[in-house]
This record gives structure tokens, C-alpha cells and sequence, in this order.
């Protein structure tokens, strides 16, 4: 009789353990590692996949700079205006329940991160809408920026959540930068281009970094300060994350926002800028979404801002709000769970999350068409 309050009182310290295990989050400055076996994990394997990532480093030059002009020389009138910095070996972070469990590479360094940064960006608008800045998604743009950028019968259509999907379709010019003039297709000349016929809002979906840029823009309007403050207060320091990262806008991108001049920042480096970050920051950020927003029991995003940001929107079933998913589709990855979801950047960056199994991933300089691979490597470790 005195033994079964006992029993009872010993599956609750032990489920308290393995709860705090799923909780762990490191303190600013520090993180505690732990031998895979711990979790059961197949130390050989996970050993494996790290050793792959680290033998198929990108294979364009160290030098940013000309990997960025050679990546998109087929652009019309594509030039650097932002910074640039040249990148370092392979690098990345693998995590089980908060805890590292294995690493590669200099991780403390601040590397470009080129795409990535648009989760990062959309983050901001996340923020917003939970602080009622935004108070729907599906508003249209221009009743928040009212300054000209969002007039006409086509742009007035535009909403934030077609900015976040990247399915605007949005016409114009911005730092120099025109939209029809980014990722042209691969048949037609420049009159094509020019010229091309206006899809609905909402209806198509295109990888745009002048769209991109113009929602750093919206966003810059709306919180009245720069987004990278935003993003410092609301997340990176609350997270423990270092003072070494840094986000940067063109040359040219500065604006007056009451009376102060501000910069706005880019939502990648595909002409220079964008965030610049080391891989330990980036994991951070993983974790806070991999716990779906709450970073040790304070909640920095809404639940329900995250699961907006990973559903599938219509014209791509494999992008969320500046997330892709890995849903049934063009960029689907055969044999891995179609719940992960990631940031995905230029030069294989990428941060991979994977809420079933409580896993982080983040690779750095991975040649891009092998991270499918190194991730069926990996799970063969779990």
C-alpha cells in the first residue's frame, strides 16, 4: 500500500525529466551538448550524414561576389548594391530537443545567409500581426502604405499575404531594381519582359526578391522603425542570440520615416546585403519555431501566427509565408515527413525544422541539390 504513491510519485519525476529534456533552451552565450546515444540516436549514422555535409561543400567561388554576379547574370541591369563578405567551409548544427548534438564547421561565424533571411523578415510580420499592426492578412497593402507605392487597379489588389506567399504579382520599381526585370523567364527578350502580361494577385506564385524588398518596405511603414530593432527586441535578444549579426539594406534603400532616416533592409543577397549571421544565431531561430513560438515559456510569437506562416498557399503548395514546406510537390523531398518545413538561401543555407521529432537542422555552404540527401542520411540515424 505505501509503495504505489511512491510509484507514482517516481513516473512523475521521470516524466518531469524527459519534459524539461523537450524544453531545454540554451542561455545566451552557452549551450549544453549531449552524446546522441542519449536519444537513442545512431551515433555511426549521424557521424556519416555530417561527414557528407562537410565533403559536398557549394561549389561556386568563396567569393560571394562573383558568385552572386555569375548566379544571376542573366538578370537585366543586375549590379551589387549592398554588402557582401566572403563566406567560410562548410558549417552546421544539428539539435535534439534543444541540446547540440552534433556540429561542424566555425559556427560562431557571421556568414552571409543570402534567402534565408526572408523567414526572418516574415517574422517581423508575424510580430506585426500579433500586435494588431496588421489586423488581417488579407488586408490590402495600400490601406497601411499609402504613399503611392500600392496606387493603380492592379497594385491596389495586393494584400500582405500575397507579399508573404510571394504571389503579388506586384508591378513596378524599387531601388533601382524593377520586378519583370528579376528572374526573367528563361524564352523572350527584354520587350517580353517589359511587357508581359499581369497575373491576379494571388494567383501565381514567383520568387522575387524586388516584391520581397518592397514588403521590407510595407513593414518598415508600419512599425515606424527599422526592422532589424524589431527583430533585435522582439526575438534575437529574448532568444539569447549574440551581437555579432547584422542585417543590411542597398545602398540607396534609405527612407524618412518621421523625421528619421532609416534604412530599409533587403529579404536576401541576391545584389548584396541581407542577413549576415553566424550558424549558432540561426539554430536559435529554429528552435523558437520549433517549439512554436514560446522561448522557455515566454510566448515571442502567437501558435497561431506560426501555423498560418506553414500552410500551403495556393499556387504553391511547398511555400508558406516565406517558409517552404515539404509538401506534395516541385520541391517536395521524397522519404522525409511532410510536417518539416525550412528557410532555404542561396549557397546551401539552409534551417530546417522538424517539429515531430523535436530536431533543428542548419547547414551552411552545402551544395544546394545535395541537402535532400544529407537529410535521408541523417534520418537514417533516428
Amino acid at each position: 500500500m505505501h509503495q504505489f504513491p511512491k510509484l507514482i510519485l517516481f513516473f512523475f519525476f521521470f516524466g518531469t525529466i524527459a519534459q524539461a529534456q523537450v524544453q531545454y533552451f540554451p542561455t545566451a552565450g552557452e549551450w549544453e551538448k549531449k552524446n546522441a546515444k542519449a536519444f537513442n540516436i545512431n551515433e555511426q549514422l549521424l557521424l556519416q550524414a555530417v561527414k557528407f555535409a562537410q565533403e559536398n561543400e557549394y561549389s561556386e567561388p568563396r567569393d560571394l561576389r562573383l558568385a552572386i554576379l555569375k548566379g544571376f547574370e542573366r538578370e537585366p541591369f543586375h549590379q551589387i548594391s549592398g554588402p557582401t563578405k566572403e563566406r567560410s567551409g562548410p558549417a552546421g548544427i544539428i539539435l535534439k530537443d534543444g541540446y547540440i548534438i552534433a556540429e561542424w564547421g566555425d559556427t560562431k561565424r557571421v556568414d552571409m545567409t543570402f534567402s534565408v533571411t526572408k523567414s526572418f523578415l516574415s517574422t517581423t510580420a508575424l510580430l506585426a500581426m500579433d500586435k494588431g499592426l496588421i489586423e488581417e492578412v488579407k488586408d490590402s497593402v495600400k490601406k497601411y502604405v499609402w504613399d503611392g507605392t500600392f496606387d493603380g487597379n492592379h497594385n491596389s489588389k495586393v494584400t500582405w499575404e500575397h507579399l508573404l506567399n510571394q504571389s503579388s504579382d506586384w508591378s513596378g520599381e524599387l531601388w533601382g531594381g524593377y520586378d519583370w526585370a528579376d528572374r526573367p523567364p528563361s524564352t523572350g527578350n527584354l520587350d517580353d519582359w517589359k511587357n508581359r502580361k499581369l497575373n491576379a494577385p494571388g494567383t501565381v506564385f514567383e520568387y522575387n526578391d524586388v516584391r520581397v524588398n518592397l514588403l521590407a518596405y510595407s513593414l518598415l511603414n508600419l512599425w515606424r522603425k527599422p526592422l532589424p530593432q524589431v527583430l533585435k527586441e522582439e526575438i534575437m535578444d529574448p532568444i539569447g542570440g549574440s551581437t555579432t549579426w547584422r542585417w543590411f539594406g542597398y545602398e540607396n534603400a534609405w527612407v524618412n520615416i518621421d523625421g528619421l532616416k532609416m534604412q530599409s533592409v533587403t529579404g536576401g543577397g541576391h545584389s548584396g546585403g541581407g542577413l549576415f549571421i553566424n550558424t549558432e544565431d540561426m539554430a536559435r531561430f529554429g528552435l523558437l519555431f520549433e517549439n512554436d513560438g514560446n522561448w522557455n515559456g515566454s510566448q515571442l510569437i502567437s501558435k497561431e501566427a506560426i501555423e498560418k506562416a506553414i500552410q500551403p498557399s495556393t499556387p504553391n503548395p511547398n511555400y508558406g509565408y516565406m517558409w517552404w514546406l515539404n509538401k506534395k510537390g516541385s520541391r517536395h523531398w521524397k522519404d522525409l515527413s511532410e510536417d518539416l518545413f525550412y528557410a532555404a538561401g542561396f549557397g546551401g543555407n539552409f534551417i530546417v525544422i522538424d517539429r515531430e521529432k523535436n530536431l533543428v537542422v542548419v547547414t551552411r555552404w552545402l551544395e544546394p541539390s545535395k541537402i535532400e540527401t544529407f537529410l535521408n542520411k541523417l534520418y537514417l540515424a533516428f
